[in-house]
């Protein structure tokens, strides 16, 4: 069983060199990345939400995180706006809550959001209020996040970059290859 950063570095390290950015953040990915598979290991459900502009990027992410190809149980992931699409009419913290009862209900071993997108788009406030939630925000800097840049030029490579070492980590953490204590 291998330590958890170091196996992140050897992972970032197997790919090619265009991956390399991701060294120097690997500090600040180690702790989100860690809580967010432990908490699926767990068995709560991941819900993603994203910024319009990254819709893509989250229906990539559900056609490939359960692939059965990948000899792997397969855990719940899915897509917030697909099981309550009328998440874009919710603003007032009344509703938000209203929403988070019923989610409540819905997944009871439990969920954490799963962000990607502007730190000041009208879905942050739901995620910003699970103390949980699996933020990756463009833009700004924001507590227990991981920051990246809409004006990256590579920004959709880097994105998928991010989703493969996640699977890639949710996999060996699946298959106790992984040690998340040391």
């Amino acid at each position: 069983m291998k330590q958890f950063l170091k196996w992140t570095l050897e992972n970032i390290r197997e790919e090619d060199s265009s991956f390399s950015w991701m060294e120097e953040y690997r500090y600040e990915w180690a702790p989100l990345a860690k809580s967010a598979i432990s908490q699926s290991i767990e068995g709560k459900t991941a819900l993603i939400v994203t910024d319009e502009a990254h819709e893509w990027f989250a229906k990539y992410m559900v056609t490939h995180i359960n692939d059965v190809k990948k000899n792997r149980p397969l855990l719940p992931f899915y897509l917030l706006h697909n099981c309550f699409p009328s998440l874009t009419l919710m603003k007032s913290t009344q509703e938000l809550q209203l929403v988070e009862d019923m989610l409540d209900i819905s997944y009871p071993n439990g969920y954490y959001i799963w962000y990607i997108g502007r730190g000041d788009h009208p879905y942050t406030k739901m995620a910003y209020r699970n103390d949980d939630s699996f933020l990756w925000i463009m833009d700004e800097e924001v507590q227990n996040s991981f920051a990246l840049r809409s004006s990256d030029k590579l920004l959709d490579i880097k994105l998928l970059q991010l989703f493969k070492l996640f699977d890639n980590t949710l996999s060996a953490a699946l298959f106790g290859d992984l040690d998340f204590e040391s």
